[in-house]
């Protein structure tokens, strides 16, 4: 293959593999997201963590009312006044045969506030899993989003690799006919195999981000995973302020913290109503046996015992003062969480700004001058104006920005996930 062939083909694959890069990328690739969207379902649907948090659920919906219902009554029976001589039962007109039927009333009020509690940890419950859901749908997004980045990197690669492979014949043949120099051979066959390297590393990772995508939608970890669609950019144009109100709306921890809140305060009005006594109320039959010369009348006995409590200084006082406590804390718990919720927020906006201007001076800066460069080098060296290591590292320079471009892409994707995850909504 002579040098002007060589040189043509190496024209046509550095247009190839930047074309893509220097167009404008469009603002939202549907095929992207929709196979986004359906592994989100499909790991919502199947993953073993969120249907752990279901089953917990299920368990809490059983509390309220359990919480709002009456202890079991109690049936005694009794045997009373036997004689020891004896033990006959129509011997003394004392003895009976008893039964009693016992049932605790808590003061008015009480059930219903143990029932409030319960109801409110159950909306704590379902906000964890709410929490888990977003955590979920963040993983999802970040691991597809790294693995197209990985195709993406690979499909790069190749094509350098490719582009080395003719620098390479290039170096040959103007060795071989006194033009060049063995130091340029030497030079583009030790970038080639710095490229292949790289193709090894790229696909070990690539089969670590198959795996986990495969674990959080349950699948076998082996289970290949093909027709990763291509990253683009989300276009993005939420403010501070709009992301702020939506999260103090919907952040799942934070009004899980609220429902913790309200979960002491109903604590707070049981533990005062603690002052006031229960109630244990029954009724008791007792029979007599007739004696051979009296007949004997059973008997019928109602009775309502109350609970005083005496101890309050030690107990009842010191639990409204835990209760009390008890609400500070988780206040002061909801405050800490949401002003580093909105400092979480700002941080990751600054971080997606500075990835869309950089994404921006990649697409219409760096890398067509970078392209225009190599370019260059490629017909200056064909002219013998441009040395050879010149011309390898002008291929190598665009090279890293192209990798450089899609890492900021998808960064910049990540950071919208985790956007998300932090205002606990979807966004996008």
């Amino acid at each position: 293959m002579d040098t002007k062939r060589h040189f043509a083909l190496l024209v046509s694959v550095v247009l190839a593999i930047t074309t893509i890069v220097a167009a404008p990328a469009p603002a939202e690739e549907p095929e992207y997201k929709g196979k986004v969207e359906r592994l989100i379902e499909e790991a919502v649907e199947n993953n073993p963590e969120l249907k752990a948090y279901e089953e917990k659920i299920r368990a809490y919906e059983e509390r309220p009312p359990q919480a709002e219902s009456l202890d079991d009554p109690r049936l005694k029976l009794s045997i009373v006044n036997v004689p020891l001589d004896s033990f006959r039962l129509n011997q003394e007109p004392m003895t009976q045969k008893q039964i009693s039927l016992m049932q605790k009333l808590p003061f008015p009020g009480k059930l219903s506030l143990k029932g409030a509690m319960a109801e409110q940890e159950l909306e704590i419950v379902k906000k964890e899993y709410l929490e888990k859901k977003n955590e979920i749908i963040k993983r999802v997004k970040v691991v597809y989003n790294n693995l197209s980045f990985i195709d993406k990197a690979i499909e790069i690669t190749e094509n350098n690799r490719e582009l080395l492979e003719e620098f390479v014949k290039i170096a040959e043949t103007k060795y071989a006919v006194g033009k060049g120099l063995q130091q340029d051979v030497l030079k583009s066959q030790v970038e080639l195999s710095r490229m292949i390297d790289r193709l090894i590393s790229l696909r070990q990772k690539r089969q670590t981000l198959v795996a986990r995508l495969n674990t959080l939608l349950n699948r076998p970890t082996q289970m290949p995973f093909e027709d990763v669609e291509e990253i683009s950019q989300t276009g993005f144009n939420l403010t501070f302020e709009g992301l702020q109100k939506i999260a103090v709306e919907s952040r799942p921890v934070l009004l899980g913290l609220g429902h913790l809140i309200e979960r002491y305060r109903f604590a707070h009005e049981f533990a005062k109503k603690d002052f006031y006594p229960d109630f244990d109320v029954g009724i008791g039959y007792g029979q007599r046996d007739d004696s051979a010369a009296v007949e004997r009348t059973d008997f019928v006995s109602a009775f309502v015992t109350v609970n005083i409590p005496l101890w309050y200084k030690t107990k009842e006082s010191r639990k409204v003062a835990e209760e009390e406590a008890n609400i500070r804390k988780a206040t002061e718990q909801y405050n800490a969480m949401k002003n580093n919720l909105l400092f979480q927020i700002k941080d990751i906006l600054t971080d997606i700004e500075e990835y869309r201007q950089q994404i921006e001076l990649f697409r219409t800066g760096i890398i067509p001058q970078s392209t225009m460069s190599l370019e260059s080098a490629i017909a200056g060296y064909k002219v013998n104006k441009v040395d050879f290591v010149t011309l390898v590292n002008n291929q190598i320079t665009l090279y890293n920005y192209e990798i450089d471009y899609y890492r900021l892409i998808t960064d910049h994707e990540n950071k919208l996930a985790e956007l998300e995850a932090a205002v606990g909504r979807r966004l996008f």
